[in-house]
């Protein structure tokens, strides 16, 4: 009896022991990012005594050396938006049904060879994406469609969107394969056509999957540095066209932080400029969150 209550003990220690261990990882993790969180709104927020919140936000002129300076990331935020929405209506389409062949059409020998393929490709570095998209895409742009340069928003959104589709794409496939075969059979096995199968039983069983491959497609569009650096034309300005060049909000705070004086206006305004950005992508996680909690009860309300 007593050696049983002694093994309970060392079981109780053991488990609590690793709950504290556990516990103290996560609490790292949170602490790192609260202090990163802390750090950026300490070094951003002094900007806002010499501009008001709505001359930032709303400005049309980002003139940071100029004196006066203008501190004005309207044109920023229209170009961060602009871009990611180009690639999404690019990356998620062409993930999706990419995705669809690979879990229904593709052979399984296909399926064994592709798939390894759209996962090397995800793992591509964003200057050897960015470097292809200057090098290669933006000669050929400007000499097709004739236009002045080749580096603007339709080639920094399509690099995005190459970026964003294995992503979309593999873990839709594994959100759609996952679907149990005895649903997919039930369905044939009613009359359903092929089409009306994927429409009505699949893609509503893994549109849970589906809405969190996109989350992970756009969020990793939405915060990338190197590619919009390289390929998006450093113009700080609305664009009135798919063609012209823009300058997101981390193109701008990458290429002008090394330039900035320490502590300074445009410092505290680069600054300013990573906090609405982080705003900018809470939002869209915390609207991403939800439709994909909807979804998934949409689709367990259709099965």
């Amino acid at each position: 009896m007593a050696l049983l209550e002694h093994g309970a003990r060392r079981r109780l220690r053991r488990d609590r022991a690793v709950r504290l261990f556990f516990f103290a990882v996560a609490l790292a993790s949170t602490g790192t990012l609260g202090a990163i969180v802390l750090f950026l709104f300490r070094e951003g927020l002094p900007i806002f005594e010499k501009v008001s919140v709505k001359d930032f936000l709303f400005g049309l002129y980002w003139y940071p050396t100029d004196d006066p300076a203008d501190f004005g990331i309207f044109p920023l935020i229209v170009a961060s938006v602009a871009v990611t929405g180009v690639s999404a209506c690019l990356s998620i389409p062409l993930g999706l049904f990419t995705a669809l062949y690979l879990a229904e059409v593709a052979s399984p020998r296909l399926r064994r060879w592709f798939k390894p393929i759209v996962e090397l490709m995800a793992s591509l570095p964003s200057v050897v994406i960015g470097f292809f998209g200057m090098v290669i895409v933006a000669p050929f742009l400007q000499e097709l469609l004739d236009i002045p340069t080749g580096l603007n928003l339709f080639n920094a959104s399509l690099m995005l969107a190459f970026m964003s589709v294995p992503t979309i794409c593999s873990i839709s496939e594994d959100a759609i394969y996952s679907v149990p075969r005895e649903l997919k059979e039930a369905s044939l096995a009613l009359g359903a056509t092929r089409w009306e199968t994927i429409r009505r039983v699949l893609l509503p069983a893994s549109l849970s999957g589906i809405t969190t491959a996109v989350i992970l497609g756009m969020a990793r569009a939405i915060g990338e540095t190197m590619v919009v650096l390289m390929v998006a034309g450093g113009a700080a300005m609305v664009p009135r066209s798919l063609f012209d060049p823009v300058r997101p909000m981390p193109a701008s705070i990458a290429a002008e932080m090394a330039e900035a004086p320490f502590r300074g206006d445009h410092y505290h305004a680069l600054f300013a400029t990573g906090i609405v950005l982080f705003l900018f992508t809470l939002l869209f996680n915390l609207a991403a969150d939800q439709i994909s909690h909807r979804y998934k009860q949409v689709g367990a309300a259709t099965l």
